[in-house]
């Protein structure tokens, strides 16, 4: 289902939480190389459960974890927070329909969520050779 976005509004982009470790990776500024492989102005979108997910990894675990998930919320400040019940799903589940629903991409470098994401016609924008970004999908 595609869904069509007049040129002159943003187009909303949902980031994943990896979205927000990639600075850190490969020194790309992710806000500014999606503006540039998108052509145009973006609202970058962050749900509320991947914003929990970031809070939670910054509480605990290993130091080096804490510290890059600090930083991603730090990143996490440069977007709109959308409220999303959960409905007893998982993160990944709550981007899917979130984005399906909405008709926007999604910025992830994981694996299987590219996957379910192609597998519904969503497109998806990840890290491409640890270098630049690249989109999997046509956006309207």
């Amino acid at each position: 289902m595609a869904v069509l976005h007049k040129k002159s509004e943003p187009l909303k982009v949902v980031l994943d939480s990896n979205a927000l470790f990639v600075p850190l990776e490969v020194k790309l500024d992710i806000f500014e190389a999606l503006r540039v492989l998108l052509g145009r102005n973006i609202e970058f979108v962050l749900l509320s459960p991947v914003r929990c997910e970031l809070e939670l990894l910054a509480a605990g675990g290993a130091s080096k974890l804490r510290r890059q998930a600090a930083f991603a919320l730090r990143l996490a400040e440069k977007c709109r927070l959308v409220a999303v019940e959960a409905q007893g799903e998982m993160v990944d589940d709550i981007i899917l329909r979130v984005a399906q629903s909405w008709g926007v991409p999604v910025f992830t470098n994981d694996g299987l969520l590219r996957r379910r994401l192609r597998d519904i016609s969503v497109p998806v924008i990840y890290l491409r050779q640890k270098s630049r970004l690249e989109i999997d999908g046509l956006i309207s």
